[in-house]
């Protein structure tokens, strides 16, 4: 059993930052789990593009409200606290926070927690073994 808290991640190698988002990995690739899942903040008044290309993203929003727009379609959904979005198509899109959002997300397959996005906004596929029990 793994139990980890919000602040044994804050300001470790674990708590990602950009200047539009902070993100908060809680459980990474080396749990050897099959997903990981992250504390995702994102500022007010930012525009995020994203493209998991390699990646299937669920995410919930659980303070805040904003928009995101499928970049394939055109089609813009509001987002606010308990709307949850699934990037199951690979979607490129925007997240348009109007208010500071915070969010869990869940990737498959996990992250190592050492991808950082590329100009399009993918991450690559790095993989890593678990590690030993």
């Amino acid at each position: 059993m793994i139990v980890r808290t919000i602040d044994e991640i804050t300001d470790t190698d674990a708590d990602v930052q950009s200047e539009n988002w902070r993100s908060k990995r809680i459980v990474l690739a080396k749990e050897g789990v099959g997903f990981s899942v992250h504390e995702t903040t994102l500022y007010a008044g930012t525009e995020n593009e994203f493209w998991y290309a390699n990646h299937v993203e669920a995410v919930f929003v659980v303070e805040g409200e904003g928009s995101i727009t499928d970049l394939a379609t055109g089609e813009t959904h509001e987002l606010a606290p308990g709307s949850l979005y699934l990037l199951d198509d690979h979607d490129k899109h925007v997240v348009r926070p109007r208010t500071e959002m915070r969010t869990v997300c869940v990737f498959n397959p996990p992250v190592t927690g050492r991808e950082v996005h590329d100009e399009y906004g993918v991450y690559p596929l790095v993989t890593e073994e678990p590690a030993p029990a």
